[in-house]
């Protein structure tokens, strides 16, 4: 038996609403394709913000927030971009309602002047403040990040994986040359790659993404992409040279130091709360979610095993003794985050409730621990062996002081199970596109296949929408092309043509 009614074998779609159920991440709002995000859940959501934002200023990035509302003339100002946002934008064309008939309608009288679009990112209007800001080449380069909330009305929708309204953070420079935006470019995705490795115990493969799939506008874009566990790509994170196309649009001129007028180059980039849905189907398993400690909201969860006797007060007296020993304790450059639940309720409940959250160390303490000053726990990312839960007991100084070896021992643990995941699970060696439609074939697409890496020619115009459409066919999409590439290259498996580059194919979400 497992904590979660479904396993990851029998449906894993089912499987990973389950676990942002009962690990009470988020639920679903009344707003439609909106989420509320709960505190287990956003308090992850800290953490990222919390670590990521430090990073972000060391890059000497400065944090500023921009309005949500965008006026429809500055996303017209850039058809290109627009092109790629419209069908997702929501717009707002009223300022008050009114009640007409007895019910409550847009007052025809208050249709605004023009309409408001509701950020689906913010190039236009954080190029607007550029070109009001950036005068001289002594004003570069300007480097601003914010984080914020985005609109992209979607369809289909899937909590923290892809949501009508979401949070992220979205970084913004300009600079005086191609250089400059090009090493921002690629600064922001290797800071992507440590974070993700680094803090959400998150293997990724950085790489460039091939023209038709970049950012609308943009000269290159970057992606991280992670594996899932059942095979599939996560673009976790994207980086994008705009070069001067935002800058012409938006006007962003300078005086440069020999005293003529130039283009600034610009950057954008960012990642957003799918990051959660990510570390889900990464380190998730048949009881719940295993919560890497970096980022945990409550590192060590303690338990009392109380049973309505006198002697629980004595006993719930030890464990916050033992939190504050814990809580003193260094671990991810911060304290240890320590919680004591005192709630009513069965102790067995509360075990697996925090089972269900992740929490990666789960402390039971008993009268026996007490009395003879122990600490029985188990690892989250450990807690069956041969199928039952499996708990050690060590004297309480000895576990408090092993805190900051055995919360990365865990960290590490995960990282290293889902690189060998991903690793294990990248082929190549397909010769032709035939091989990739009987490796993915249509009527397989309920079985674990991982991803391909194949050799590709970069075709463009009509043989470029001919590879998109045999893609199509079999689900598949191209991630990027590693920044680590072969020192040569076969031919083309869509094409036949000698190959650039290799790429890595796969079904994503």
């Amino acid at each position: 038996m497992h904590a979660l009614k479904v396993t990851r074998a029998e449906d894993f779609p089912e499987w990973y609403q389950a676990i942002v159920r009962e690990a009470d991440l988020a639920e679903l709002s009344p707003t439609r394709g909106c989420m509320i995000i709960k505190p287990w859940g956003y308090g992850i959501w800290e953490r990222i913000q919390d670590e990521m934002d430090r990073r972000i200023k060391a890059s000497g990035c400065e944090n500023y927030y921009f309005p949500m509302m965008i006026p429809l003339s500055f996303i017209a100002k850039e058809a290109e971009h627009v092109e790629g946002f419209a069908k997702e934008m929501a717009v707002v064309t009223h300022h008050r309602l009114k009640a007409i008939d007895g019910v409550l309608k847009p007052d025809p009288e208050a249709e605004l002047a023009e309409p408001l679009i509701l950020r689906p990112t913010s190039e236009t209007i954080i190029g607007d403040a550029f070109s009001r800001w950036v005068k001289s080449y002594r004003d570069l380069p300007l480097k601003l990040n914010q984080w914020a909330n985005i609109v992209r009305w979607e369809m289909r929708t899937r909590m923290f994986l892809r949501t009508a309204e979401f949070l992220w953070q979205e970084g913004h420079t300009a600079h005086a040359d191609e250089a400059g935006a090009v090493e921002e470019t690629m600064r922001a995705l290797e800071m992507y790659r440590s974070f993700a490795e680094e803090v959400l115990a998150l293997p990724v493969i950085a790489g460039e993404k091939p023209e038709h799939e970049r950012f609308p506008g943009a000269v290159s874009t970057f992606s991280i992409e992670a594996m899932m566990q059942d095979g599939k790509a996560l673009q976790a994170g994207t980086s994008h040279n705009l070069g001067t196309h935002f800058a012409e649009a938006q006007n962003i001129r300078y005086q440069d130091s020999g005293g003529g007028i130039s283009l600034a180059h610009t950057t954008s980039w960012g990642v957003s709360t799918r990051l959660i849905g990510g570390v889900i189907m990464t380190h998730g398993d048949d009881d719940g979610l295993r919560t890497p400690p970096a980022v945990a909201p409550h590192q060590v969860v303690i338990v009392p095993m109380v049973r309505g006797k006198p002697e629980d007060a004595q006993l719930i007296a030890y464990c916050d003794v033992l939190a504050q020993e814990t809580a003193s304790r260094q671990c991810f450059g911060s304290r240890v985050r320590v919680h004591v639940d005192k709630k009513d309720s069965r102790p067995a409940d509360k075990r697996w409730d925090w089972v269900r959250r992740g929490a990666p160390i789960i402390c039971e303490i008993g009268p026996r621990d007490m009395a003879a000053d122990k600490v029985t726990f188990f690892r989250r990312d450990r807690l069956r062996v041969d199928g039952r839960p499996s708990a050690a007991t060590l004297d309480q100084a000895e576990f408090v002081l092993g805190l900051d070896r055995l919360l990365p021992e865990i960290q590490n643990a995960l990282f290293a199970e889902a690189k060998h995941r991903m690793e294990s699970n990248i082929r190549g060696g397909f010769a032709a596109f035939s091989d990739l439609e009987d490796y993915f074939g249509e009527d397989q697409d309920s079985q674990f296949k991982g991803w391909a890496r194949v050799h590709w020619s970069r075709p463009s115009g009509k043989a470029l929408d001919e590879v998109e459409a045999r893609l199509k066919a079999l689900k598949l999409t191209i991630r990027n092309a590693p920044l680590q590439q072969p020192n040569t290259f076969g031919k083309c498996v869509f094409s036949g043509a000698p190959a650039v580059e290799e790429i890595l194919v796969a079904r994503a979400y």
